[in-house]
């Protein structure tokens, strides 16, 4: 089944109306589409899944790394056999995996580009989303590709345990290969952006983006006060929050994503040839 395929039989399940979380607009699921799925009423900023992500960034993509797919290395049970959640998570969402990669055109630009699914087991990251994003970033480097990664995630897989884990060290090592080729890396992290994610490749593009109101930190904001005991900050690990620290590098309108990846590529393609911003 082809991205296109998939991305309509997607749509085909979903509800006529929805209601905003935020503002409570009850609002009508083709125009919220039209929109980028971002409320008419209040800009709140609905999740989005990889495949629209895809569309919505790039022409003449297509799908890379499909073939490496999950499996269950520690035979992992907690309310159900971690092999019938991939399964139950697959035909929910018809995505292999909680990462897609696509390579395609930006403007003018070839690049490649990983887009993390939230809807796919919350986002988390097993061995497949490590190898994925560990082999996207080879392909990259090899092809001098500029790489952008579209961030959602609670963190790591807990079924797989210790090889989750070891996705961090992974990640981080496929973008130092980045890095020793001057290709540029950006991240646009989005609600939520957690765990292990967030610690690990996630925060180490060139350029870090975030979309408004994103949720994005290590562990939440109830775990963190009842370990410190003290009351977090206003709007503490918000993506204003960690704009205002200057943790992240400026904060994206989803409509006017598409437009500053396509600048920040150029800037740094014109800068080194296809060197890191």
């Amino acid at each position: 089944m082809g991205l296109l395929d998939r991305f309509r039989k997607k749509e085909q399940k979903e509800t006529l109306w929805t209601k905003c979380p935020s503002c409570k607009a009850i609002i009508y699921v083709p125009e919220l589409k039209e929109n980028l799925n971002v409320c008419p009423k209040c800009n709140y900023h609905f999740p989005m899944g990889s495949l629209e992500r895809v569309q919505s960034l790039l022409s003449n993509h297509s799908l890379m790394f499909e073939n490496i797919l999950p499996s269950d290395p520690l035979n992992f049970k907690d309310s159900k056999p971690y092999k019938e959640r991939i399964k139950q998570a697959q035909k929910e969402t018809n995505l292999t995996e909680a990462l897609v990669v696509a390579k395609g055109s930006l403007g003018d630009k070839e690049v490649v580009l990983c887009v993390m699914d939230f809807s796919f087991i919350g986002g988390s990251m097993g061995s497949v989303v490590g190898e994925r994003f560990y082999r996207a970033c080879l392909y990259s480097a090899e092809h001098k590709l500029p790489l952008i990664a579209i961030i959602t995630s609670g963190g790591a897989r807990m079924q797989e345990g210790i090889i989750s884990l070891m996705q961090m060290a992974k990640t981080s090592i496929g973008v130092g290969f980045l890095k020793e080729k001057k290709i540029p890396y950006i991240t646009v992290l989005t609600n939520p952006t957690m765990g292990g994610v967030s610690a690990s490749f996630a925060f180490l593009g060139d350029i870090i983006l975030a979309e408004p109101g994103s949720l994005i930190g290590f562990a939440g904001p109830r775990v963190i006060e009842q370990t410190i005991k003290q009351q977090l900050p206003e709007g503490f690990q918000t993506a204003e929050f960690l704009l205002e620290k200057g943790m992240i590098d400026l904060i994206v309108h989803r409509k006017e994503l598409k437009d500053t990846l396509n600048k920040l590529i150029n800037i740094a393609s014109s800068r080194r040839g296809c060197g890191a911003i």
